[in-house]
């Protein structure tokens, strides 16, 4: 519960304190650089506020989720190594082990994230807003191409995120039942994570954290989506065409569909077109 404490106070302290300060360095080095061309830099700049105001949210969540991942697994790994071999006084070692060392990395964790707040981000930011070689452009998009690429981003999100979520959650049973059925099997037959004795108590674990980690993957299917459906306005500029931004988004979801049947060993394919299906 310390260490948890740390990493949250402590990230969230950085995050909050150099909030304004990464806010606006950030507006004045995209506005300065020359890296990016005018109709690029107008669009970041009227899109940038949205990740800006997001990132104290996103941070702070990561933080607690990360406090209590580590909190939690470092104290343990730790309880098991004080069983070791060569190990003496292990009922001592049992419940000291793994506290004053995961205390001290959450101190750890929270110096290496100022260190990135405080001095590799603004480092970057000056990195982006210095002079450009003679012989690099600028990175830049037709202002022809840019109605067609918003266009394909604004239907890209809704549907990738509704229908890929959709197949989330529609597989996420699957995965359940049958991450439990394998790691049963193999703890019967002292197969996979349970073939060596010092393993049998993480694979036990896994079989009581199995839904966590069938809840982390839908979420980081709905989370990953929302980018897929974003990235549709990637295709057409670079394909210069508004159809295969189309086809792009239908084929993220058959690609979706297709990569979890084969995750979960179900029938091959997907009911969806590919690509390259559609002409």
């Amino acid at each position: 519960m310390d260490n948890q404490c740390i990493i949250v106070v402590g990230n969230s302290s950085v995050i909050l304190g150099l909030w304004i300060a990464h806010f606006f360095w950030t507006y004045f080095c995209v506005a300065k650089t020359k890296r990016l061309g005018p109709v690029l830099k107008i669009q970041v700049l009227i899109f940038l506020p949205v990740p800006l105001v997001l990132w104290p949210i996103v941070g702070i969540l990561g933080s607690l989720l990360g406090g209590i991942g580590y909190g939690f697994f470092a104290p343990l790994i730790a309880t098991f190594e004080a069983v070791g071999e060569n190990v003496t006084d292990k009922f001592f070692h049992c419940f000291v082990d793994g506290c004053w060392s995961t205390l001290k990395g959450s101190c750890t964790v929270v110096q290496d994230f100022t260190d990135f707040c405080f001095h590799s981000y603004f480092s970057y930011m000056d990195e982006l807003s210095e002079k450009v070689p003679a012989d690099e452009k600028p990175v830049d998009i037709k202002l022809s191409k840019l109605p067609s690429c918003i266009l394909v981003s604004l239907i890209g999100v809704p549907v990738d995120v509704l229908l890929i979520t959709a197949v989330a959650l529609w597989k996420s049973p699957y995965m359940l039942f049958k991450g439990w059925k394998r790691l049963l099997e193999d703890l019967v037959g002292r197969e996979g994570p349970f073939l060596e004795t010092v393993c049998v108590p993480f694979a036990g674990l896994a079989v009581v954290l199995w839904p966590l980690a069938v809840v982390g993957a839908v979420i980081s299917a709905i989370i990953s989506s929302f980018f897929l459906g974003l990235y549709g306005g990637v295709v057409v500029h670079q394909e210069d065409s508004l159809w295969m931004g189309l086809a792009y988004i239908v084929a993220m979801i058959s690609l979706f569909d297709e990569y979890t049947n084969d995750l979960l060993y179900l029938r091959e394919g997907s009911c969806l077109p590919s690509q390259a299906q559609i002409p």
